[in-house]
């Protein structure tokens, strides 16, 4: 921002050198490119990545189903933690041996997580895809939404910070370019620095 006001606070200093002025035009255009430029890019890609979420939403949706299954048995496992309170003894209470029937109307039985504790006999619902194998619940509109917000803000985060990368690059070549002309006039002072009446 500093090097913005340049731009206008110097545009008639005599001590003004070149590289000042490109530097505060540079500084000019990242700052453009970063409003304009990256929060556009990130629009599009949070839109494109809520599209295509929502088409993931769509299709599991169509292929997941909500199950019964009915407790068989419950599953006895001796825990190798002794803490009633941990997760993976109370997980050994949940398992279950369980019966449920697919959508195109196969049997299966297998073990399962059950979401509470239960009971032989009692009943709870799970997913499962067109042939019964068990699957992680479908993914909800609200959670395509939220991921394509954080893919929309990463990509502007990431494009904003590419420009930012570009324009400290050029900002150390002239840098660079600086010095090498402060040498050069340097050492062309130097060659008369000290004599009696040099400069007259």
């Amino acid at each position: 921002m500093r090097a913005m006001r340049g731009v206008w606070r110097w545009r008639r200093n005599p001590l003004r050198r070149r590289t000042d002025r490109i530097e505060a035009w540079v500084a000019l255009a990242a700052a453009v490119l970063i409003v304009l430029g990256a929060t556009s890019v990130g629009w599009f890609a949070g839109r494109a990545a809520h599209g295509a979420l929502l088409t993931t939403v769509r299709i599991q949706h169509q292929q997941r189903h909500l199950e019964w299954v009915t407790v068989d048995r419950l599953v006895s496992r001796t825990p190798l933690d002794p803490d009633p309170e941990t997760s993976s003894q109370r997980d050994a209470h949940r398992r279950v041996l369980a019966r449920w029937t697919a959508p195109d109307g196969t049997a299966h039985l297998g073990q399962l997580a059950a979401p509470r504790p239960v009971e032989t006999g009692e009943r709870f619902r799970i997913w499962t895809d067109g042939r019964g194998r068990v699957v992680p619940r479908p993914m909800d509109a609200d959670t395509a939404a939220t991921h394509a917000v954080l893919a929309g803000l990463g990509t502007t985060t990431g494009v904003g910070m590419m420009i930012e990368g570009a324009r400290r690059m050029v900002v150390w070549q002239l840098m660079v370019r600086r010095f090498r002309r402060w040498d050069e006039e340097w050492e062309r002072a130097g060659q008369d620095w000290g004599r009696a009446g040099a400069g007259s």
